[in-house]
């Protein structure tokens, strides 16, 4: 029999972080240098992202999501537990996306965090797209085009306009009500106008950068209404058979991907079009951590249509829960527990 001791060494303490707290400390251009810094080492070989495992519970339309990441350089480690249930709040007034975040020291293993992991997934999907935008954009992208008025929707926004001079934005959503809430929100939120619209068409044409954040199994808009210049940034479909984007858009763009490996095995946008036979893989140009590094240029010209497409990387949250973690400690926000 072992002896106990080889387990139990002494209570510690661990840092929790909730909800309020990381609304207090995170913003959003710390969370874009996060994320950034986290693709240009990934690139470098120097991150360890196990795909992760998904737990689909059909009876309740769920999926859970099992999410770890080392990032060697950075010093994060951290593994994210994420539910995506589409039908909560119409059913229990909860947000679409739920989790929870541990995070470790990679010196000794020992748990330093337990946060919320809802903001750290809104923000961090935001900041991917900003970081995207950043090098993918026109840089004088004024208008913006918004699908979903949720809360990935809300981040979206903030992180496009961290990166580009976003004077106006138009918001879709078949919810019109939900739309003209989001609207009225971001508009004080950001000191620029935000205007819900009553058809897609209206958050494409004109709009220099446009976002798909809905839970939409289907596209969400003609890709031939697409006009040259414009940058996409598609995040909200994660699983193969569903996608926010057409064939036609997809083939038309430059693409950019969050990873080659977990876009082909996860990204219906990516997967469905090539089953159709539309593109081939190497219609896909490059990840972003080859943009980033400057492996591969970004946006060449002001003609070309450039399309980022993320499923979301675990690399994302543990960079993100990383520096917010780091920034409370300083801040002195959280309570300690003993565990």
């Amino acid at each position: 029999m072992q002896n106990v001791n080889n387990y139990y060494l002494g209570d510690y303490m661990v840092l929790v972080l909730s909800r309020e707290d990381l609304r207090r400390i995170l913003t959003m251009k710390e969370t874009i240098e996060a994320v950034e810094e986290a693709f240009k080492l990934f690139h470098e070989g120097r991150a360890k992202m196990p795909l992760r495992p998904a737990i689909r519970v059909e009876e309740h339309n769920g999926l859970i999501l099992y999410m770890p990441a080392y990032i060697g350089g950075m010093e994060a480690l951290a593994v994210k537990v994420v539910s995506v249930y589409s039908e909560n709040p119409k059913k229990y007034g909860l947000p679409t996306i739920l989790g929870t975040i541990l995070l470790n020291d990679p010196k000794s293993g020992k748990l330093l965090s337990i946060m919320d992991g809802g903001l750290i997934t809104a923000m961090r999907t935001g900041a991917v797209s900003g970081v995207a935008s950043k090098y993918l954009a026109r840089e004088d992208s004024e208008i913006a085009g918004i699908f979903g008025a949720g809360v990935q929707a809300r981040t979206q926004l903030m992180a496009i306009y961290e990166v580009r001079p976003i004077k106006k934005a138009f918001v879709y959503d078949v919810y019109p009500e939900v739309a003209k809430k989001y609207a009225e929100e971001m508009s004080r939120q950001l000191g620029i106008d935000v205007i819900p619209v009553d058809e897609p068409i209206k958050a494409v044409k004109g709009c220099d950068i446009i976002c798909t954040a809905t839970t939409s199994k289907t596209p969400v808009f003609n890709g031939e209404w697409v006009e040259e210049g414009t940058h996409i940034n598609g995040i909200g479909s994660h699983v193969p058979e569903a996608r926010e984007l057409d064939s036609t858009v997809i083939k038309r763009a430059k693409i950019v991907v969050d990873s080659y490996e977990a876009c082909l095995k996860e990204a219906g946008d990516i997967i469905i079009p090539l089953k159709e036979g539309v593109i081939s893989k190497d219609h896909i140009y490059a990840d972003l951590g080859e943009v980033v590094s400057g492996s591969k240029p970004g946006r060449i010209s002001n003609d070309e249509i450039t399309l980022f497409k993320s499923v979301g990387l675990a690399i994302q949250d543990a960079s993100t829960a990383l520096r917010a973690y780091k920034m409370a400690v300083k801040s002195g926000l959280g309570k300690e527990i003993t565990l």
